[in-house]
């Protein structure tokens, strides 16, 4: 009788889809990719509120034993990038979960503050780890508009407000308060690295400078734990039956459908909407091509 009870077992199991099966281990997966914040004014890069349906969807799966995240990050805002970190940590623990981050092309800069979030970080030999550090890029153009003519006209209420204007000479009060500003940013940055890594870290003058390594350099470094990859890792520790679940953005209704109706307004947004495309994929490049990606 135990043994027809089994067999009945078995094969209403069988009919079941495979993330009801309790002999499966499934484990969700978050990719979280791309330069972190606004990439423009009329296009956002990775944010928190872009990413934090998924982390909640992800840790809220009780049966999964551990959260995986996949990461490819160049870096970005150090706001939005220690807001995704802390929301993985609290998650994290609110649900008593793991959390395993792998990294795929980059995780530098911001991205690889975010993955600081996990309890275990795994690297490709080739994947590029590091960049502790902080920086601000821009133009001077008051040659220039000199030279074609122009006259720069800026009126403010506050001394300060139009520090760093492009269309002026620098001011050295100027530069030493945005570098005052970095050394904050860096300092949280660096105090974040140690919290997390804690003993793992190896005693090297260069660690904190801003540099980036290979997955192999990481390693020796104490940046991350293991050279492999995320399926592998997961299978050895879970077994042949492991099932890995992407957990996707949601798409709304008029994504799904390529847009809605709106006529002349739709075609004005469209045609924005190109140029700002083009420009901001010209400054993700610069992000990208940093780390020779």
């Amino acid at each position: 009788m135990i043994i027809v009870i089994q067999d009945l077992k078995q094969s209403f199991l069988k009919l079941l889809p495979a993330r009801f099966r309790q002999e499966n281990v499934v484990v969700p997966v978050v990719r979280l990719s791309g330069v972190i914040g606004a990439v423009s004014a009329l296009r956002s890069g990775m944010t928190l509120g872009s990413v934090a349906p998924q982390l909640a969807r992800a840790f809220a799966m009780k049966r999964a034993p551990v959260v995986a995240i996949l990461i490819n990050s160049p870096g970005g805002s150090p706001v939005q990038s220690h807001l995704i970190f802390k929301r993985i940590r609290a998650l994290a623990e609110e649900n008593k979960k793991e959390v395993i981050v792998a990294v795929e092309d980059v995780a530098a800069s911001g991205g690889y503050l975010i993955a600081l979030a996990g309890d275990v970080v795994i690297a490709d030999q080739s994947s590029v780890v590091g960049s502790i550090g902080v920086v601000s890029a821009g133009f001077g153009f008051e040659k220039l508009i000199e030279k074609i003519g122009v006259e720069r006209r800026v009126y403010t209420a506050g001394e300060s407000k139009a520090m760093l204007d492009p269309f002026k000479p620098e001011k050295e009060t100027d530069i030493q308060h945005l570098k005052s500003l970095q050394r904050d940013v860096h300092d949280m940055f660096i105090e974040l690295v140690r919290a997390r890594r804690g003993g793992r870290l190896a005693d090297d003058p260069t660690l904190f400078s801003g540099a980036f390594w290979s997955g192999t350099r990481g390693l020796e470094l104490g940046l991350v734990d293991r050279i492999g990859d995320l399926r592998s890792y997961l299978r050895g520790r879970f077994g042949d039956k492991l099932r890995l679940l992407a957990v996707q953005p949601k798409r709304g209704v008029l994504a799904r459908f390529g847009g809605g109706g709106g006529g002349g307004l739709v075609s004005a947004a469209i045609a924005a909407n190109m140029v700002d495309s083009a420009v901001s994929t010209l400054e993700e490049r610069a992000y990208w091509a940093r780390f020779g990606l």
